[in-house]
């Protein structure tokens, strides 16, 4: 009996041993390892994506819609008149009359040259007074200047007209010039600088 049982035990053949069954998830991912169109390799899949930078709008191109002059600060303050530009208008009127008379001569464009350089002046000294009174923007030079030039004018031109201008005159009024000058100057001055704090103030409290 032993014999026997041995002798079939020894004919028998040994089956090859089971393949471990491949799920659906493990033959995707091998196909996809496979295929570099899907997927590439399996650590290149793996990795995690990089996340996307958002793109801000550069200086340069926030800037460029509007210009602001690098000596101001805030928004320009309006007039008692607004909308109305009558400032701006004057100025325009002013400049254009300024150019009727130059092309017209002194003796038939006086009057019109005349009216269009006060047109001009007018314009310009509101619109500097109320920008540099408010802090907006500096214009101490040319504020100080414009009433020592119309002083001058005026004594010269009274002298001129009673009797001829001595050559003394225009230096003794060029000593009384600088006088005017720098005091408008620092009276202007200080000015400005006190409402520009109390511009930057109330910006930064809001």
């Amino acid at each position: 009996m032993a014999k026997r049982n041995t002798g079939r035990r020894g004919t028998r053949k040994r089956r090859p041993p089971s393949q471990p069954r491949r799920d659906g998830a493990t033959a995707v991912a091998d196909s996809s390892a496979d295929d570099p169109v899907q997927g590439g390799s399996a650590t290149a899949r793996g990795a995690p994506a990089r996340p996307r930078r958002e793109r801000r709008p550069s200086d340069s191109s926030a800037g460029s819609s509007s210009y602001r002059d690098p000596g101001s600060f805030g928004e320009r303050p309006q007039s008692l008149w607004h909308p109305l530009p009558l400032s701006e208008l004057l100025i325009l009127v002013g400049a254009i009359g300024t150019v009727v008379g130059i092309r017209r001569g002194v003796s038939h464009g006086g009057p019109v040259l005349i009216a269009g350089v006060a047109a001009v002046v007018i314009g310009t000294v509101e619109v500097s007074l109320r920008e540099h009174l408010s802090g907006y923007r500096s214009h101490t030079i040319m504020l100080a200047l414009l009433p020592v030039i119309v002083l001058h004018s005026v004594v010269v031109l009274a002298v001129a007209a009673a009797t001829t201008v001595p050559p003394l005159l225009n230096v003794a009024m060029l000593a009384v010039d600088v006088a005017v000058f720098a005091f408008l100057y620092k009276l202007l001055r200080a000015r400005f600088l006190d409402a520009r704090r109390e511009r930057v103030f109330l910006a930064k409290r809001g």
